[in-house]
């Protein structure tokens, strides 16, 4: 697989993680008996909402020139290296609590 079918294959990982999760959450309410139903129907709204409102801020991010898009460049050029920093900011991040 090279990089650019990589990448073009990542949205649609995403596009189906987030319909599973979609179709979890609305079966979970289904399956669900009177005003639990209710209930459970509109955690399954509310689940929906937050899952598209963060799927289009990701996909905003991933633009060119924004910065998950600036993050995975630096990425494929330099794995071992963006491991590094990411360990060092995760101890940074660690020390302060």
């Amino acid at each position: 697989m090279t990089d650019d079918t990589f990448i073009d294959a990542i949205p649609e990982m995403a596009e189906r993680a987030t319909n599973g999760a979609k179709k979890a959450a609305r079966g979970a309410a289904r399956s669900a008996a009177g005003s639990a139903s209710e209930a459970g129907a509109m955690v399954s709204d509310m689940f929906c909402a937050a899952v598209d409102r963060l799927t289009t801020v990701v996909d905003d991010a991933r633009r060119p020139g924004k910065p998950l898009d600036t993050v995975s460049k630096i990425t494929r050029d330099a794995p071992l290296g963006a491991l590094f920093v990411a360990f060092l900011v995760g101890v940074a991040i660690a020390r302060r609590r």
